[in-house]
């Protein structure tokens, strides 16, 4: 593999760029109107222009991104995240063209792409499943006698997409009918599939996943756990590694379930396996992602390792670069979304122009980004500006320096998740490690409430700052009154 296309944007493109480049693999960026100026487009070997700023009208062209493919002699493609990254069409289309998908199998996509097939996939090799039906309902009335017999609250989840689009949750059978049009509305919207179905709602669940990977020679290993259960509207904000939760047994049996996932589909290149744990701590299968996942750094933090790195051997036909006993755990990361997002007015989005834009650095700082300051924010795709990366000895250490990074990073122009972030890493229930994925609506109902608490901390800690500084100054005064020269001229305070 000499030359690859990535076919994304933004910050993940960067970072597959850089691996490319330590690879000594010539890359390929692609961009639209709003992108012709992006950084991923700077850093590339080459560049080509596949459209209008609308995601349908560029990033979503597949014909149009293969030409490109065939005229600059690009072998393979890595579709970052998002896009076409989970496209089994555009996979066929990708091998019959004779160019190597950095992915798994289209057909292992379409069996876990639908979340009723992945789950009778999975059955089959013991897998845990949260209790409810593994077909589709499209009739209120037997939606109705399902909720009943399954036990109020429940979910009704659409079969295909995430995200938490198509997912609504439901108290009592008084709001189902109601409830079940709306999730098979925007399901139908966002996917082009309204088929939902029904299973139990897990209380105080936290939202567990399993890093995974497999090589075309039907080797299989985890990568350990990501705790990801601070999310606002069941999109994930910040997330951490290990899990604080979990102890090594449980970790084991649920990378071995995560494993279990990959066999019930021949799973090759990195694929995520999400599961809900529940109060007492069992767990349940929700999901598997077939690509690299937003979070993925922190999981590279503390086993020392390149995933993209991974993804293009195993697409190459190499074997795993490493075997189960030899990964282990070093320390703990953490990464905090930092979208473009209002917190005051339930995380909207907040599109400008970044007018500072200064990043944090110092030791185990990292830092994966798309924007310059000076750059704009387009309103056409997601609003993350960056992920801030931090890794410690243990998690209080993590924290602690997370906290400190926050507080270095300097954004103008637009307002950020940045505060968010911080009021979270500094919160009892975050500390502890006693919280799931109802954070939000526990903590964050008023979030006028956080920034009053924060403005408190802060003027508390100014005001301990300002005694220390004025104890130190009357000391030195103190001093210096009485300190004679050797003339007998008193030293003045300069």
């Amino acid at each position: 593999m000499k030359k690859v296309l990535i076919a994304n944007r933004g910050e993940i493109a960067r970072r597959v760029i850089r691996t490319l480049k330590k690879m000594d693999i010539k890359s390929v960026a692609i961009y639209s109107d709003a992108d012709k100026d992006a950084l991923h487009v700077i850093e590339a070997d080459e560049a080509v222009y596949v459209g209008a700023s609308p995601s349908a009208e560029s990033y979503l062209k597949q014909d149009l991104i293969l030409q490109h493919c065939k005229d600059l002699g690009v072998d393979g493609i890595h579709p970052g995240y998002g896009f076409l990254s989970e496209n089994a069409e555009f996979v066929r289309k990708a091998t019959d063209a004779g160019i190597t998908f950095i992915g798994p199998s289209p057909e292992a996509m379409e069996v876990m792409g639908d979340k009723l097939s992945a789950k009778q996939a999975v059955k089959e090799y013991g897998v845990p499943l949260v209790p409810g039906i593994d077909k589709a309902v499209d009739d209120a009335e037997e939606a109705i006698k399902i909720a009943s017999q399954i036990g109020y609250p429940v979910l009704i989840k659409a079969t295909a997409g995430g995200g938490g689009k198509g997912m609504r949750l439901v108290e009592c059978e008084e709001d189902l009918a109601e409830q079940m049009k709306l999730a098979q509305n925007e399901a139908r919207s966002s996917f082009g599939n309204d088929a939902c179905f029904i299973e139990k709602f897990v209380t105080k669940p936290r939202h567990i996943e399993i890093q995974v990977f497999g090589d075309k020679q039907g080797n299989y290993v985890y990568l350990f756990e990501r705790e990801c259960s601070i999310q606002r509207r069941h999109q994930k904000v910040i997330e951490e590694a290990p899990s604080s939760v979990l102890s090594e047994e449980l970790r084991k049996q649920m990378g071995e379930a995560a494993i279990n996932v990959c066999k019930a589909c021949n799973y090759d290149g990195a694929g995520t396996v999400e599961f809900l744990l529940d109060a007492e701590l069992k767990f349940y299968f929700l999901e598997m992602n077939t690509r690299l996942q937003v979070e993925h750094p922190v999981t590279e933090e503390i086993t020392n390792t390149d995933l993209v790195e991974w993804q293009i051997r195993v697409a190459r036909g190499e074997n795993l670069p490493m075997r189960q006993e030899e990964l282990k755990i070093h320390g703990h990361a953490i990464e905090v979304r930092v979208y473009a997002e209002d917190t005051l007015n339930g995380f909207t989005p907040d599109i400008g122009t970044l007018k500072r834009y200064r990043i944090p650095s110092g030791q185990s700082v990292r830092v994966d980004d798309a924007f310059a300051e000076g750059m704009e924010i387009p309103i056409y795709y997601d609003p993350m500006i960056a992920k801030l990366v931090v890794w410690g000895k243990d998690r209080d250490h993590a924290i602690k320096r997370t906290l400190k990074a926050i507080d270095e990073y300097q954004i103008s122009g637009l307002k950020t998740t940045l505060d968010f972030g911080k009021y979270v890493l500094k919160h009892d229930a975050f500390t502890s490690g006693d919280f799931d994925t109802n954070f939000v609506r526990h903590y964050f109902e008023d979030p006028k409430v956080m920034y009053s608490k924060m403005k408190e901390e802060e003027e508390v800690l100014a005001h301990g700052i300002n005694q220390i500084w004025d104890a130190i100054i009357d000391k030195q005064e103190k001093e210096f009154a009485s300190r004679e020269i050797g003339s007998g001229w008193r030293r003045e305070r300069s």
